[in-house]
């Protein structure tokens, strides 16, 4: 039995169609009118309050062959999906299975991890589900994603329940932050180590955060807006500096006694970035990899190996630090409405893209409010 909201609100019934945005191809999604999902047994329907827009959505939309230059990488997006990964939403209609087994009410409001491990495969297996191999990820392949208001939310879903008191654009970007909590987990960061942190988007903001929460020696933050350090240090960052005026390696170098950095986490997704990096590490450093390329970086690997003996690692999604990044939230610490610089309403999608994907728009975190 499907079982619908009640709440407190004048309609208790859900109207016939809704509002999605549809990807068709590249550079081509479209704002459509779609019958709303109905929840099976064990599936969720939730009114989508708030959807964030990051970079990965603007390479699907742009098609990730037209950023690569390789015709032969397909892009990301499935045709007909709707996208949008990084959202929160209430629980208007649900089988009574999937409130049960999760603990749920109607009228709760939830954030999902945008994977939908397929419980089955080698990684799922061994508990490692956020390297799922089937990989479907809502708003990219296998599920529709948060474009829309309404979505429905499958039974293999990750589900986490959101503070119900906080903005719903600051909730959805538990998404972006618990990513940038994982990266910092990676770097298994001590309390002598020195910290940088290149690029200072919300990936970055959340890594200097995450970063601080370690209490490590000192956290530096590297950018080419004065404004976006000004926010690196409402999140934690002892030491700002431009890399467009100054020069981050010598001066990480000075306060180290020469020898560099303990830990570089990649927050940039720019190709310089990424030699900066190897370059501002001591030896034996760790070297922390979490960005949206549009382009491949070309480095001298023997840096890595030869002369430094470097750890180097990845780092994707954000498995087991959602409830970590659900308490930073509530806990009001982060400058959020700073950090969610912009919002726009659905039929500005195509506006909210493009703004995430200039450089010079001056945005942080962009969201759609549907």
């Amino acid at each position: 039995m499907t079982t619908l909201a009640q709440g407190t609100g004048p309609s208790t019934s859900l109207p016939a169609t809704m509002r999605a945005v549809v990807c068709h191809g590249p550079e081509d999604y479209r704002l459509e009118e779609l019958p709303i999902p109905q929840p099976g047994q064990d599936e969720l329907l939730i009114k989508v309050e708030a959807v964030g827009v990051c970079a990965s959505d603007v390479k699907c939309y742009h098609g990730a062959a037209k950023f690569w230059g390789d015709e032969n990488r397909p892009s990301w997006a499935q045709k007909g999906i709707i996208p949008g990964h990084e959202f929160v939403g209430t629980v208007v209609a649900a089988g009574e299975q999937a409130l049960a087994q999760r603990s749920l009410a109607l009228g709760t409001r939830i954030v999902c991890e945008q994977i939908v491990p397929c419980e089955e495969c080698r990684y799922c297996r061994r508990g490692q589900y956020w390297m799922c191999a089937p990989h479907e990820m809502f708003g990219f392949r296998g599920f529709n994603g948060a474009m829309a208001e309404y979505l429905l939310v499958p039974s293999r879903a990750r589900v986490h329940q959101a503070p119900p008191d906080i903005p719903a654009h600051h909730a959805a970007f538990a998404e972006p932050l618990s990513c940038a909590l994982h990266a910092v987990e990676r770097a298994d960061i001590k309390f002598e180590d020195v910290v940088v942190v290149a690029g200072c988007g919300p990936i970055g903001l959340g890594m200097i955060a995450g970063a601080r929460s370690k209490s490590p020696a000192m956290v530096v933050a590297l950018d080419m807006s004065d404004d976006k350090l000004e926010l690196a240090k409402k999140c934690g960052a002892d030491l700002t500096v431009n890399v467009a005026r100054e020069d981050a390696i010598q001066i990480v170098k000075d306060l180290t006694d020469g020898y560099g950095a303990d830990v570089y986490l990649e927050a940039t997704g720019h190709p310089s970035a990424v030699a900066q990096g190897l370059n501002i590490l001591r030896k034996l450093g760790t070297y922390v990899e979490y960005s949206v390329f549009r382009s491949e970086a070309t480095v001298d690997w023997s840096i890595i190996g030869d002369d430094k003996e470097l750890n180097v690692l990845g780092a994707h999604l954000g498995p087991h630090c959602w409830p970590a990044a659900l308490r930073l939230l509530e806990s009001a610490k982060l400058p959020m409405d700073e950090i969610c610089s912009h919002q726009f309403f659905l039929e500005g999608f195509l506006d909210a893209i493009n703004l995430v994907g200039n450089p010079a728009g001056g945005s942080v975190k962009v969201s759609i409010l549907p």
